[in-house]
């Protein structure tokens, strides 16, 4: 490869876009349109949150808000939250990890993300068609027989789904047969721990929310009683289907933003990682747990009393491995040269907001309190702070620690920092009034509400402009720094020590001159603490024998 050339430019064209298998050049094709829905849903979220600043109407009908909650949640989730780590950053940086030249099956990504297109536009259609006010869970039989086009916007997120199982495929597959000589598994970075434990999710759990979506298609369409109890179905089996792949869909959102965080903790405490072995099994018990605890979701359903018990004990398990994680990561960050760069300022956030998320997970998860709780805006509360105060903020971490390697470009870290600060203080401020309206008995997906609420709406509504200002500010100074930002001229600024930050900056079409040769593990910062000793050791030696 000629001097200069790299991944970005080593093509020119729309077509060499469209058509490409390079891995990276697929992941900045999710980066567009990922993004551009993530853009979508967020200026919803401010629609809401500014007709709820008082109890009467400010600009959308009963009607019209319904569908823009609906919208919301369907985006936010299917579109963004979903696929966002794995197919922007782990579609990158994957492969460059584990010394691979590319994933396992180039053209079934490049697949991958036209089905993603397709699912979206489909989805889009439905919005334009006149919107669908189902709630994202698409709940029966009110999804059965409301009018709107419900089958077209159930079927695209039928459609998104096999990106997803895609995807998973594909990582799966090139985790097992693509990693560099002498990689062990246990010399994976855990980023790679975090996408195979995801991938493992994303291939068992999404064919049952495709299942279930299909159903409910021909439900509406030949008029089959599957869910629907006018027609002998049941709406309860609905649920149970649903959930089966929603809670695991929870840690397909939050398992590889866990990766992202042990990359970020260690090469910004320049310390080697503490309990690697705790923290790679403890994505996979993650994995494994989370298919047996989607029954807390349906507490108030009728389930047996025996049932609740059992999930209620299951989602308590869930907390150790999320436990171990978090206790490690503080370990790592104990006597380390923690330096506070803008991807820092992100783990450290997610650090914080994750544990309350959890916390108050835990407190769902018990009988007593998830029945005075269920439907209010302590869920909406809950859900927010693991979603996007855990899985947003570990994915615009990762973007800001790859940003330098995927455009070779610096963004301004001043701005960096404000952006962080402020969508720290912006969201506390939306989402714990939102905890104390839930505690009080504020339901959640109400048009309106009691003066009693006011002053929290009013709260949690400002707070969400300040999260919307601290996204425009980052918008600004990352694409400023894509068209006239400083040019990288370390390939490795931070220091790191997996082999992404090996390649050149931004990378070779075909990541790597000759595949590397793995000798030691990821973290291993100590190490070069001994080697850089010894060099000491000898210099002063060699100064000593000098004088004398």
């Amino acid at each position: 490869m000629s001097e200069g050339v790299n991944y970005l430019t080593a093509e020119k064209g729309w077509k060499s876009w469209l058509f490409t298998v390079d891995h990276k050049r697929i992941a900045i094709l999710y980066m567009y349109s990922i993004m551009f829905f993530f853009l979508i849903g967020g200026l919803l979220a401010l629609v809401i949150r500014l007709e709820l600043i008082t109890p009467e109407k400010v600009m959308l009908s009963a009607d019209a808000y319904n569908k823009m909650f609906t919208l919301h949640g369907g985006i936010m989730i299917f579109l963004f939250i979903i696929p966002g780590i794995p197919a922007i950053l782990g579609n990158f940086v994957l492969p460059l990890q584990i010394g691979a030249r590319d994933v396992a099956f180039p053209k079934l990504n490049l697949a991958s993300w036209y089905f993603y297109i397709v699912g979206a536009i489909i989805m889009v259609y439905s919005i334009l068609k006149g919107g669908v006010d189902t709630g994202w869970t698409f709940y029966t039989p009110y999804s059965t027989s409301v009018t709107g086009p419900v089958v077209s916007m159930v079927f695209g997120a039928f459609i998104v789904g096999f990106s997803s199982i895609f995807t998973g495929i594909n990582f799966i597959a090139t985790i097992h047969k693509l990693r560099a000589p002498g990689m062990t598994w246990f010399k994976m970075p855990l980023f790679v721990w975090g996408l195979y434990a995801t991938s493992i999710i994303q291939v068992i759990a999404t064919p049952v929310l495709g299942i279930t979506l299909l159903l409910l298609i021909m439900e509406r369409l030949l008029g089959i009683g599957i869910f629907d109890p006018a027609m002998g179905g049941d709406p309860v089996l609905f649920q149970n289907f649903f959930w089966f792949y929603s809670h695991p869909a929870v840690y397909i959102m939050i398992l590889p933003g866990m990766g992202i965080i042990s990359e970020l903790v260690t090469t910004f405490s320049k310390k080697k990682i503490f309990g690697y072995k705790a923290i790679a099994f403890s994505s996979l018990g993650i994995a494994l747990v989370s298919f047996l605890v989607w029954g807390h979701h349906m507490y108030v359903s009728g389930q047996s009393e025996l049932a609740a018990a059992i999930f209620s004990f299951l989602t308590f398990l869930v907390g150790i491995p999320s436990g171990i994680k978090m206790f490690n990561w503080l370990a790592t960050m104990y006597k380390g040269k923690i330096s506070l760069e803008t991807p820092m300022l992100y783990a450290l956030s997610f650090m914080f907001l994750f544990a309350i998320g959890g916390f108050t997970g835990i407190m769902l998860g018990a009988l007593s309190t998830d029945v005075h709780l269920h439907d209010t805006y302590f869920v909406v509360a809950h859900f927010h702070y693991v979603m996007m105060g855990g899985t947003v903020m570990a994915f615009i971490g990762g973007l800001h620690y790859w940003w330098p390697k995927i455009w070779g470009r610096k963004y301004s870290e001043f701005w960096g920092r404000i952006a962080a600060g402020l969508l720290f203080v912006g969201f506390n401020v939306t989402f714990v009034s939102q905890f104390v309206m839930g505690m009080l008995g504020m339901p959640r997906r109400y048009y309106t509400y009691v003066e009693q609420y006011r002053a929290y709406h009013v709260f949690s509504s400002y707070g969400a402009f300040v999260i919307g200002l601290a996204f425009l500010i980052m918008a600004c100074y990352l694409i400023y720094s894509i068209v006239k930002g400083e040019k990288v001229k370390d390939k490795n600024p931070w220091g790191a020590l997996t082999l992404d930050w090996t390649t050149d900056t931004p990378p070779d079409p075909h990541n790597f001159e000759r595949i590397p040769l793995v000798t030691d593990g990821p973290y291993d910062y100590d190490r070069i603490k001994i080697v850089e000793d010894r060099r000491v050791y000898k210099e002063e030696q060699a100064k000593e024998s000098v004088l004398s």
